[in-house]
């Protein structure tokens, strides 16, 4: 990959105003229950388990389409395609809970580190990624792509940076094999300048694919 063409490249123009009492209020994965007698308790359908991983180090191009990172009950999230403006800056995502893949770079799953974006939070909306500081190393991401696969990645690393000191080289540089970033707005919301200050990035690394 050509870091020259990526340099110019901010990213999540937008995130454009702050969710009204920040990302640690978005609801849990899981919400307490009002106790009802046992007869009376529904049942819950049975979930299939997951197909397993095969092992694969990397795969041809396909476009990613949707996103799952129970961790933080993210589930089937819809992907666009992103491209850049005409000052070299990644566009932003369309909505508070569509995610957007760049389109400059690998498509997750094949060699190099996949780009995917979304908002922390949109005119008071909690967006996609309000939970994505959450993250730790090990946790899963599942990337599926138009060929019918399932790409999933395991986290290794989750950084806040400062928004005028973004590592483009360090996310947007080639790697060994397939990897995947997701970035997120961070930080304070400057809202003179009406973003906020810093970014979240998660690097992962590709374990297999369904």
């Amino acid at each position: 990959m050509v870091l020259a063409a990526l340099a110019a490249i901010t990213v999540v123009a937008g995130c454009a105003t702050p969710h009204a009492t920040g990302p640690a209020a978005w609801p849990p994965a899981t919400t307490d229950l009002a106790v009802v007698p046992l007869a009376a308790t529904p049942q819950t359908p049975a979930v299939p388990p997951a197909p397993p991983l095969r092992p694969v180090e990397r795969l041809a191009g396909s476009t990613p389409v949707r996103l799952d990172i129970p961790v933080i009950g993210l589930r089937a999230a819809r992907i666009v395609d992103l491209g850049v403006d005409g000052g070299g800056v990644l566009r932003a995502p369309p909505d508070a809970t569509t995610a957007g893949w760049s389109v400059l770079g690998p498509t997750p799953g094949a060699a190099g580190p996949a780009v995917i974006t979304a908002h922390v939070a949109v005119g008071g909306t909690p967006g996609l990624f309000a939970r994505l500081p959450e993250l730790a190393p090990g946790a899963e991401v599942g990337v599926h792509r138009a060929d019918g696969t399932e790409v999933v990645f395991v986290a290794y690393r989750v950084e806040r940076f400062a928004r005028s000191a973004f590592p483009t080289g360090d996310v947007h540089g080639d790697t060994t094999g397939p990897e995947l970033r997701l970035i997120t707005s961070g930080g304070v919301f400057d809202r003179g300048g009406g973003r906020y200050t810093d970014n979240v990035v998660v690097y992962a690394r590709l374990v297999g694919a369904r």
